[in-house]
């Protein structure tokens, strides 16, 4: 692994600190080494703070435009969007980045928790990936694939041994959002069918034909959007109809009661959501996992009323992503799979932010679901940031798309190989999957500790480096943390040097999906950090 800080200093979970007798004190900066604690709305500085780990890396100066003219640039010749998505009360002006860590124009260090949204797979710049677009840049950058070039062929190998038979074709795109069109088309072709499945909740792309598959409405518009797109229940153990303590593959369960026990009992629903559906369930359960029984249940209902006899394919990420890291029930894709292919469709699995080993435990996120996919579409993580995607098939697949000629220009370009396959080869040398099952469980098991700790830390989730948060205003009614209240401890995280996501419906879930470089000390001040975030704002409220 690629260490670039030393060790922080202290103990693990709040760490050794430095105390501040004064504002000026409060807002101090490190030379060249970071920020402590960067100035905000709070008042009075707390009296312990987390102290960043050093790093031996030095940035270069920033000499670029001024604040104000970048902001006035982004408002009137960028797209309106990004103005509006900027996070903060303060956009954060990024300079450079190196692995973990990320520096602003003024010179402040952050700890990079977001990874550019899950894309910095082995860390900005990292070495390794650089020297080896910088040997591609000298020596060709863009051809056609009307010629034969190796860099396109040697990863097409490469990234197909990762995967097992069938699934050995691979397309190659430049993003997330192209490869999942491309996986509809090739879905649609082959099986004759057009109707296309997703659950709710779910992240597919904002291409026109990805936002049919999106199930979010922050994602939407009002006109029409890819028909014979359908958004089945999502099967969510915390938030959702059924779940409990027993459901899901992570390191961390869920607090909420579980709806199954052991022994043979009846259990009768007789909540809010039951009197929604006006009705009452009661039935049977044998020790085993009852709520993937009726989230697949209610999936063979959505087959009985909504979409046709016969369907082109099922999509699903085996973590949601955008969704806020929500993990299914155990067994609940190998039975969704099988009943989609008794509808002849074709299951697809969306490894854009769950692929390249950040789960920890498997290369691949279905490979935790313990089932085998018809397609896998990638992209972010596959080029550590370099625009590209792919899409991987069987060869009976590919035969069927064979009937039309499909051609992407900038798609598997020299570049783009030459970094992705460095990015591979950084994964494996650099042992990257192993850490990322190491710091990631770790992470796991201690923000636990903080959501036993705070009343408003509803649900800790997740595999690897892809972890979710969840903010509720109490664990009884599990309602969703309000949004401003998420903005306080998010200014506070980011005002104490670290930088997350956020996710969720609801914009309730913290998404900590860092490099998969980071340390156990960087995790240490990330859980210090945190820690202090939410307490100040139960000190406040």
């Amino acid at each position: 692994m690629h260490k670039v800080c030393s060790r922080l200093h202290g103990p693990s979970l709040f760490g050794k600190t430095d105390r501040w007798n004064s504002v000026d004190a409060y807002v101090k900066f490190h030379n060249g080494g970071g920020v402590l604690c960067q100035k905000s709305a709070v008042k009075h500085p707390p009296p312990v703070l987390p102290q960043i780990p050093p790093c031996d890396f030095k940035p270069e100066p920033y000499q670029g435009m001024s604040k104000d003219r970048l902001l006035d640039i982004r408002k009137h010749n960028c797209n309106p969007m990004t103005f509006k998505v900027t996070y903060y009360k303060k956009p954060v002006f990024i300079n450079q980045g190196y692995m973990q860590w990320l520096w602003d124009v003024d010179g402040r260090r952050y700890l990079d928790l977001f990874a550019g949204v899950v894309t910095v797979s082995v860390g900005h710049c990292n070495p390794k990936v650089t020297e080896a677009a910088e040997k591609q840049l000298r020596r060709l950058w863009h051809t056609t694939a009307i010629y034969v070039y190796p860099q396109m062929q040697e990863y097409a190998e490469k990234l197909a041994s990762l995967f097992p038979d069938p699934l050995k074709v691979v397309y190659f795109t430049n993003s997330g959002s192209e490869a999942n069109d491309l996986a509809v088309l090739m879905a649609r072709l082959h099986t004759g069918n057009f109707d296309v499945i997703t659950l709710r909740g779910s992240y597919h792309g904002g291409s026109p034909q990805a936002t049919g598959l999106t199930s979010n409405a922050d994602y939407k518009y009002p006109i029409p959007s890819s028909m014979g797109c359908h958004n089945t229940m999502c099967p969510d153990v915390f938030r959702g109809l059924w779940g409990g303590s027993h459901c899901r593959d992570s390191p961390v369960q869920t607090i909420r009661e579980c709806s199954c026990s052991p022994g043979t009992n009846t259990h009768t629903y007789t909540q809010s959501f039951m009197r929604a559906y006006h009705r009452r369930l009661s039935f049977l359960y044998k020790g085993h996992c009852q709520a993937n029984d009726m989230y697949i249940k209610e999936l063979k209902e959505m087959f009985a009323t909504t979409v046709p006899n016969r369907i082109a394919a099922f999509f699903a990420e085996p973590i949601q992503g955008v969704g806020g890291a929500v993990q299914f029930p155990k067994n609940y894709l190998k039975d969704t799979y099988r009943l989609v292919r008794e509808k002849g469709g074709i299951c697809i699995a969306d490894e854009v932010q769950t692929g390249f080993g950040r789960t920890g435990s498997h290369f691949w996120g279905f490979q935790g679901h313990n089932v085998l996919p018809d397609m896998v579409t990638m992209a972010k993580g596959i080029a550590n940031g370099f625009p590209m995607g792919a899409v991987v098939t069987t060869a009976e697949i590919a035969r069927s798309f064979g009937k039309g000629v499909h051609f992407n220009t900038f798609g598997g370009n020299p570049l783009a190989c030459a970094v992705a396959s460095s990015v591979l080869d950084t994964i494996k040398e650099d042992r990257v999957q192993e850490n990322s099952a190491e710091v990631g469980t770790y992470l796991l098991t201690e923000l636990a500790k903080l959501r036993d700790k705070y009343e408003i830390i509803g649900d800790v989730r997740g595999k690897g480096l892809q972890i979710g948060v969840e903010m509720v205003k109490d664990k009884a009614s599990r309602d969703p943390l309000p949004p401003e209240a998420i903005a306080e401890i998010f200014e506070d995280t980011k005002d104490m040097g670290v930088l997350i996501g956020k996710g969720g419906l609801y914009g309730q879930t913290f998404r900590i999906k860092p490099p998969m470089c980071i340390t156990k000390d960087d995790a240490d001040f990330f859980l210090a950090v945190f820690n202090q975030a939410v307490q100040n704002y139960m000190e406040r409220r």
